[in-house]
C-alpha cells in the first residue's frame, strides 16, 4: 500500500482489512473518544461500518480515513482523515491517536501534513474541524496548522462546537 504523506515520524496510508484492531482499539476507548463524535466509544460493528463507509469514500471521492503508522515500528498509532461527516459539503478534518502517543507533537506534525496533501492532490482549498471548546489541545493544533475559529455554533443539545476554518495558501 502506496503512502499518501510521511512526516518525520509517521507515515500516512488508506486504512486495510489488517488496520481493523488497532483502528477500533483508538475508536473504542472512552477516554480517547470524550471528543470525538458524540463523546462516546464506537461498537465493533459500528467500526465494521465505518471501514464500508471509508472504502466507499475512498471509491468516489479519493479520500477518506487513513491509518498512521510509525516510521519506527510500522504499528498503527492513529487515524487522520479528510471527511464528510453526514453527509456534510464541508470537507472536515480529522485526527487521533492512541493514548499511549498523546502529549508527543504527533497531532501537530500530521495535522499540516493532511491539510497540504488534501489541498496538493485533492484541490480541498477549505477545510473545517468541529471541536469541543474544552478541547484546548485541539484547538491549539489547528491554530498551529494556520486554522481559525470562523464559528460558535449551538447544537440541538444546546452545547456550543467551535468551527475552525483552514484555507489553502492564496485562497481569500
Amino acid at each position: 500500500m502506496p503512502f499518501l504523506f510521511e512526516t518525520p515520524r509517521l507515515r500516512c496510508r488508506r486504512w486495510t482489512a489488517t488496520d481493523f484492531d488497532a483502528v477500533y482499539a483508538i475508536y473504542s476507548d472512552p477516554i480517547a473518544m470524550r471528543f470525538v463524535g458524540e463523546g462516546k466509544p464506537i461498537s465493533r460493528e459500528a467500526c465494521e461500518k465505518w471501514f464500508q463507509v471509508t472504502e466507499t469514500n475512498y471509491q468516489t471521492r479519493g479520500y477518506g480515513m487513513f491509518a498512521l503508522e510509525d516510521q519506527a515500528s510500522g504499528l498503527v498509532v492513529g487515524c487522520c482523515g479528510l471527511t464528510h461527516p453526514g453527509g456534510q459539503a464541508d470537507v472536515e478534518i480529522k485526527y487521533t491517536f492512541l493514548r499511549e502517543r498523546w502529549g508527543k507533537g504527533l497531532a501537530s506534525e500530521v495535522v499540516p501534513a493532511l491539510l497540504r496533501y488534501g489541498w496538493q492532490e485533492h484541490g480541498l482549498a477549505r477545510v473545517i474541524a468541529t471541536v469541543d471548546p474544552e478541547n484546548t489541545i485541539s484547538q491549539k493544533t489547528l491554530a498551529k496548522a494556520g486554522a481559525s475559529v470562523v464559528e460558535h455554533r449551538l447544537e440541538e443539545d444546546g452545547t456550543t462546537t467551535l468551527v475552525f476554518e483552514w484555507l489553502a495558501p492564496g485562497v481569500a
